[in-house]
Formats: C-alpha cells, structure tokens, sequence
C-alpha cells in the first residue's frame, strides 16, 4: 500500500507542477486556458475559475494532465476572443508556454534539492568497504576501511566529499562522461592522506549499468561485521553467537566488513553442503573462537548458506546540512548535473554506447517510491527531485508530442519564416508516438526483467 501510494502522490505531483507551469505562463501570455486537469478518464473534482473561466479537473487515473487553451486549429473562435487564442500568439510568446512544463518541473527538483540541503540529511559516511579482488579499487591498492574526503574528475578541481553518495555522485559522472576520478583518503585518524586514481576511462561503454560499482570495487560504505537478531533454533543460536558480536576472523581469514561476512556465509556451500567454519569473535571485549556450521537453502534454484542471524551493523552516518545560500547553490548545481548526465546517457544509449537496460518504467518508479517513503520523508524528497528532474529532461527532447519537439517546430519557424506543414505535422506527430510506445515497451521489458527476473 505504501508502494502504491507514494507512487501516486509522487506522480500527480509532478504531473501538477509540470502542467501548472504550462498554464501559468498561458495566463500571464494573455492566452485563454479551457481546462486544466490532473489525470484523465471521469472527473472525480470540478470546478470553474471566476476570473479567467477555466475549468479545473481532477480525473481518475492521475498518470497523465494536460492544459487545454484556446486554438483554432482545434475549434472555431470567436472574432472577439481570437487574440486570447494560443495559435495567434507571437513566436516567442508560444515557445514560452510550451518551455513552461518542463521548466517547472526542473525548479521543482532545485526546491526539493534546497529543502533537503537546509534541514539536512543523515547519510552514511564515505568509509570504503573492502573491494572485490579484481576490481579496480583493490587493484590500485584500496584494501578496505579507508575515508574518501576529497574527489576530482581529470581536469576538474577537488571537491569535498561528505557522505558516501557524494563518492558514488563523482564516480557516476567519471564512468558516464569516460573520465579518471582522483580520490584522497585517510586509512584511519592518525594517517595522511593518500591519493589514488581510478581509471574510470578505461571502462567499457557497455559497463555503464548498475553493476558499474561492482567494476569499480565501490559497492557500498563499510559495515562492521556485528551480529544482529539472531533466530532461535539458527545454526547462529546453535553456534552460541549472540546479538552485538564482532567477527574478526573466519577459517582465519581478516573480516573486515559486514558485506563481505553475508558473501561467505553465502558462498559457503561446496556440492551441496556447508562445512564448519571456525569464526574468531570479540564479546564483551575478550577474543573467543566459535564453530558455525551454516545451514543450505535454495535461493532462486541455487543452494545458498544461512545462519539465521541479521549481519552487519548499520554504516556510519553523518549529518550533511547546507546554509539557505550555499544549499540553494548546491541544489541549482546538482539539477544542473543531474540534467546534463541524463542528456549524456540518453545519448550514449541513443548510438548504442551505453545499454538501455538502463530505461526504467512506471514499475521501477513505483518500486523505488515506495523504498525511499518507506526511508523517511528526506529520501522520498530526494527521490521526487530525481524523477522531476526525469520528468523535465525527457519533455525538452526533440520528440514530437513532447514539448521538444513543439520547440523544434517553432524553430523551424523562426529559422525558416513558416510554420511546419499540416501534411509534416501529422507524419512527425506519428512518428512521435511510434518513438514513445518503443521506449514504453522497452522500459516496461527492463522493469519486468528487474524485478520479477
């Protein structure tokens, strides 16, 4: 239900704010607006504006809105009322209105960006967990429990990093844009810091998809190897593990991390058994050696260990909060990044350099509203900016039936001195649509694949 809701509320919302911005810019146009409706299908709420005579609607399925103006390309006006018409405004007056939704929903995603900078956010601190052999972090000498607090792209200057998503921001933008990050560490308080390189520049077009962490050696912040709750009657409980216990060792092996810990208790089976492990733990302050013998279970057809006990504590937070000014700054810079990476990876897709698993749909979109509702409202902010930002890019593209490709017309106009042809119009309005049912199909394929895969 929570999945549902906060899927519901995230999508009227912008589909609101993005509507809202085409409407408000039509008024101050001096451009009659018939109807404005959130949604479509049978009008739930009703009603009619005083002053302007527009009729504001709140329909069924919220997936959608539109403002409806006055045009008589669409149905005859009134000689009186033709210079409230939208096709009889000037050029820019109609790029205007059209610019407007997107425009909207991008200032939305710097206000939302802005809340969360002033009241401020707990975040996991950028403290690396140990990294897979042949990744590239351990391959250039990162071994695990070191403090990221500085970072760099080739040619750009050091930037803070506050939390760990600050780290996985640069390294996002290094992988996409084909750039080495520089990162400045500190092994613990009393160490300098060390400089390391990460050849993001050597990773293959095709390795910008979610798994480009794992690549990397950067999948997540370090979490202390601590037993949580644990089951009764678990091999955990049979083992005489309690609640608070460090591992420090297994079968003599370092355990640094407590992602590391859930992949060997995972990997533990060998032709359909689990041997026993010898886990060297730290209770209470004092050293004792303990035999786990995880028990199999099949997982996705696959035999998997268990030991019936929650691994890992929870990482490191810090507060990251901004001033109003510098909050405001950083929030206009991060939609402007976010912008620009979603143009860039739009277009890697577009000549086959990036794949496009990576087109999400309304499933994923509601998956990932409900986990960051379920988060706290901070996140669920975060994660409406996000999707603003989505929202705004993908209306600017030069798509036909999105409002790019109305710009693209008004360019053609501005360039030529005439509109686009009725003739043309209806061709590239078809192709529009053909365009738009082929990225719908690929996303919903991509989202079926995610999540039921």
């Amino acid at each position: 239900m929570l999945t549902f809701l906060a899927f519901i509320v995230a999508i009227a919302l912008l589909i609101a704010v993005h509507e809202f911005g085409h409407y408000r810019v039509a008024v101050a146009c001096g451009v009659k607006v018939l109807r404005f409706s959130i949604g479509f299908g049978k009008p739930l709420l009703r009603w009619q504006s005083k002053k302007g005579g527009t009729e504001f609607v709140v329909a069924l399925f919220p997936l959608g809105g539109f403002v409806k103006m006055l045009d008589e390309r669409e149905a005859p006006v009134a000689p009186a009322e033709r210079h409230l018409a939208f096709n009889t405004q000037s050029l820019g007056r109609r790029s205007a209105i059209v610019a407007a939704g997107p425009a909207a929903n991008l200032l939305l995603a710097v206000l939302l960006y802005s809340v969360v900078n002033w009241t401020g956010v707990q975040l996991p601190a950028a403290i690396l967990a140990p990294p897979a052999l042949e990744s590239m972090a351990a391959q250039v000498g990162l071994a695990g429990g070191e403090q990221v607090v500085r970072a760099a792209l080739d040619g750009e200057a050091e930037v803070e990093v506050r939390s760990f998503e600050d780290l996985r921001w640069q390294l996002t933008r290094g992988a996409l844009e084909g750039q080495d990050v520089r990162l400045w560490v500190l092994g613990d308080k009393n160490a300098s810091e060390r400089e390391f390189l990460l050849r993001l520049s050597a990773l293959d077009s095709q390795d910008v998809d979610a798994r480009m962490f794992q690549k990397m050696g950067v999948t997540g912040p370090l979490t202390r190897p601590v037993m949580g709750d644990i089951m009764p009657d678990s091999a955990a409980s049979q083992a005489g593990l309690r609640n608070g216990d460090e591992v420090t060792q297994v079968d003599g092996k370092p355990i640094l991390d407590g992602q590391a810990l859930r992949v060997l208790i995972r990997q533990s089976v060998v032709n359909g058994k689990a041997p026993t492990q010898a886990w060297t733990i730290v209770r209470d302050g004092q050293r004792l050696l303990l035999n786990v013998t995880p028990r199999v279970v099949q997982e996705n057809g696959q035999p998997v260990g268990r030991i019936g006990a929650y691994v890992g504590a929870p990482p490191e937070q810090v507060l990251v909060r901004y001033g109003v000014l510098d909050g405001s700054w950083q929030a206009l810079v991060k939609t402007w990044d976010v912008s620009l990476l979603t143009l860039k990876m739009m277009g890697r897709m577009l000549i086959g350099e990036a794949s496009i698993k990576n087109i999400s749909g309304p499933l994923t979109i509601a998956d990932y509203a409900g986990k960051s509702a379920g988060l706290g409202l901070t996140q669920y902010l975060i994660f409406l900016a996000l999707i603003s930002v989505s929202l705004g890019v993908l209306n600017l593209l030069p798509v036909p039936v999105l409002d790019g490709g109305h710009l693209m017309y008004y360019l053609w106009e501005g360039v030529t001195g005439r509109p686009v042809s009725d003739a043309w119009m209806e061709r590239l309005q078809k192709g529009g649509v053909a365009v738009l049912m082929l990225m719908m199909s690929v996303a919903l394929f991509n989202d079926i694949s995610r999540l039921f895969g």
